[in-house]
Order: C-alpha cells, then sequence, then structure tokens
C-alpha cells in the first residue's frame, strides 16, 4: 500500500482482525451492538462477533459476511423492493468510478455495492466519506472495514488543494493498481431539495492526477453516471426542517447528534420503491469533447452527466403529484390516479407532523417537501426536451 494515502485509505487485507478487536473494545459500539441482542451479555456477544469473524480477512469479505445481511434485512423492513438498470456496463475486468446523486448518507453506496454482488460484477466499491460524518472512532473504523476513503472537510484553501491532489491520485490508484471500483456523491453533502448537480469543482479533482489531456485524465477513471430514486425519502420531514432552521436563523449548524438521527433515519425510514439506473460509461462520448478550450470541459462534462443522472429517474405517483400540486396545475394527472393522490398527500401532512419546531410554519414546510419530490419531475422533462 502506498504510504502517500494512509490517512485516508480503506483498510488493507491483514488489517481486518485488528479493527475488529478495536471495535469490540468500544463502549460506544458495544451499545449499539447491544440494542441488536439487548439479552445476551456483552462478553457472549462479542465472542459470536471473533467467532463470526474467522475467515475474513479482506474488507470485500467482511461486507459480504456482515454488511449484505444486515442491508438485504434493512431493505426487506424498509422497502417494498430495489432494482437496478445497467447500460452499457456489464460484469467483467473493468473497473468503474460511479458518480450518483445523493439520497442517503450510509444506504446510496450500500445498496450499490448490494446490487453489483448479487448481477455478478466482481467486486463492489471503493466509498468517499466525508470525515464530518466520522464523528466517533468507532464509525470511522467501521466505515475502512466497509471499503471507505475520506475526504476531508472544513480545510484551508492551501490545505483543500493539497487534500484534492491526494485525492485524486487515490482514485486512480485505486481504479488502475488495485483494481476496485468507487462510489462517489456527484456533490459535497446531499441536495436536500433533490434537484441534483454536478459540481464541476469535483470534476476538476478527478483530473488532478492522471497523465495527459484533461480528457484523458477523465477517461482514466471510467466515469458511469448513477441515478438513485427513492419513492419515499425518510429525511424529507428533517431536510425540511433543517430549512425552516437556516431561515429563521442563518447561522444555524447541524449538531453530531442531528448528524447520527439523519443517518438512523435515513437507514431505518420508509423508502417504498428503490431503483438504480446505471447509465453508459461517459468514456463513450468524452473524445468529443477534446477540441473544447479547457476552461469548457469540466462544464460540458457536469452538464452531461446531469442530463444522464436525470433521465435515469425513476419516477413514482408521489412525484407527479407533487409536481402538480407545487404548481398548481393538472399537467401529470394521468400519471397517477386519484387514490395514488390521496395516498401522497396524506403521507406529506404525516411528514409535517414529524417536525418539531416551537414555531413550525407548516405552509413553507409543505412547499419545501413537496420541491423535494417535484424537482425529479421538473429535470426529467427538462433533460427530454
Amino acid at each position: 500500500m502506498n504510504c502517500e494515502f494512509e490517512e485516508i485509505r480503506p483498510y488493507a487485507a491483514g488489517e481486518v482482525k485488528q479493527a475488529v478487536e478495536s471495535l469490540l473494545a468500544d463502549r460506544q459500539f458495544s451499545r449499539v451492538l447491544q440494542g441488536f441482542l439487548p439479552w445476551m451479555p456483552r462478553w457472549m456477544r462479542n465472542g459470536l462477533v471473533r467467532l463470526a469473524f474467522i475467515g475474513v480477512n479482506t474488507p470485500l469479505q467482511f461486507q459480504l459476511r456482515f454488511i449484505k445481511p444486515v442491508l438485504k434485512h434493512i431493505l426487506r423492513k424498509c422497502s417494498t423492493e430495489y432494482t437496478m438498470d445497467f447500460n452499457g456496463i456489464a460484469p467483467g475486468p473493468e473497473r468503474y468510478t460511479f458518480i450518483s446523486n445523493h439520497r442517503d448518507i450510509v444506504l446510496d453506496s450500500a445498496i450499490l455495492d448490494l446490487m453489483l454482488h448479487e448481477h455478478g460484477f466482481p467486486t463492489t466499491c471503493e466509498i468517499a466519506i466525508g470525515d464530518n460524518l466520522l464523528i466517533y472512532p468507532w464509525i470511522k473504523t467501521l466505515v475502512k472495514l466497509n471499503k471507505a476513503f475520506t475526504v476531508k472537510r472544513s480545510l484551508s484553501p492551501r490545505e483543500l488543494l493539497e487534500s484534492s491532489q491526494t485525492m485524486s491520485r487515490y482514485m486512480h490508484y485505486a481504479i488502475n493498481e488495485k483494481h476496485e471500483n468507487i462510489w462517489i456523491a456527484q456533490r459535497e453533502g446531499r441536495a436536500k431539495d433533490s434537484s441534483d448537480q454536478t459540481q464541476e469543482s469535483l470534476l476538476k479533482m478527478f483530473a488532478m492526477a492522471g497523465e495527459g489531456s484533461i480528457v484523458d485524465r477523465l477517461k482514466d477513471l471510467h466515469l458511469v453516471p448513477l441515478s438513485i430514486s427513492y419513492e419515499y425519502d425518510p429525511c424529507d420531514y428533517l431536510k425540511a426542517q433543517e430549512f425552516q432552521q437556516k431561515r429563521d436563523n442563518p447561522s444555524f449548524k447541524k449538531s453530531k447528534q442531528d448528524d447520527l438521527d439523519n443517518m438512523k433515519t435515513g437507514i431505518f425510514g420508509k423508502k417504498g420503491r428503490i431503483h438504480y439506473e446505471a447509465m453508459p460509461c461517459i468514456n463513450t462520448w468524452l473524445d468529443e469533447l477534446s477540441e473544447l478550450p479547457r476552461t469548457e470541459v469540466f462544464g460540458e462534462v457536469a452538464r452531461r452527466i446531469d442530463r444522464q443522472i436525470h433521465l435515469g429517474y425513476r419516477l413514482f405517483p408521489g412525484n407527479y403529484v407533487a409536481a402538480d400540486m407545487l404548481s398548481g396545475t393538472k399537467t401529470y394527472i394521468g400519471e397517477y390516479t386519484d387514490k395514488e393522490k390521496a395516498t401522497f398527500e396524506a403521507y406529506l401532512q404525516s411528514r409535517i407532523d414529524l417536525v418539531q419546531l416551537k414555531d413550525k410554519d407548516e405552509a413553507f414546510l409543505r412547499e419545501r417537501i413537496l420541491t423535494m419530490y417535484a424537482n425529479p419531475v421538473f429535470n426529467k422533462m427538462k433533460s427530454e426536451e
């Protein structure tokens, strides 16, 4: 392992056993385990975990032994179905960088890993995760076991440049030398209003490493736009609540507990139907941009990736209902029944009821949640023009 990446890389083969021991020694993690097996004494829980780890020597083995069954259990309880369509990519020796819209802090990449495994891909993904989410030592250990590499946040301009260069080199190294796939969100943090746009700065980071032109460096990462669609966003009311908090207090910032609440709600909340759409690798069209001025390349790549992600949305009846309610029209009335409209309206009110603010502005919260469900419709329709 290249020592240059020591601070950001996931665990390597041979480091798993020590990582597990550090987890079992962590009191906070023990309380998490206790939540799953409340009747079992700690010494017995730890013994079972150690026993279960026999033969697990790599992060991929950890994912398949532990993350996969836990995730399938969560999906059985919290979703009605999960599906994925592959367009132009298939299992084989090629490795890909999946760049996607961001719906859930934890599950976006975890569900992708499960789908890749179930569709016969030889490995899962290394996951880009912001260090702002690694709020406790056990979380950092757990995500590194789950093939996560760290994106450093809250840096000075000089530190940010150095960190971006290191991460770019690491991503090229992971794809081309470690032969790993990568998952990374198209922007820092989730789009709270579900209007998904790729940050050009992210594409610039991708091109800091590698050789040749900008196009050559982007081609080296085999970028695949990935569209993630949830019928219901478990965190919709929390996002709406945050919108009002920031409106009422521009200096408002979420606490560590807020981040934990978002993670927990996102994992265990109702999702309905889930669909992933992998669009063709952008290498199929990147050469078309070779003659563009350097200053225009990243903007054009971002626009095309956005269009592919928007086209890949799977829209559900609630999305169309929200679009009509928000605009005060019946433009999409053919896409839902009266029953489906009534179901979404009841769901909408139930989410507003969950918001816990002293001066709750229901009209504002309603508009914010409607916007979250309507924007995928507006973006897809615009992309189809």
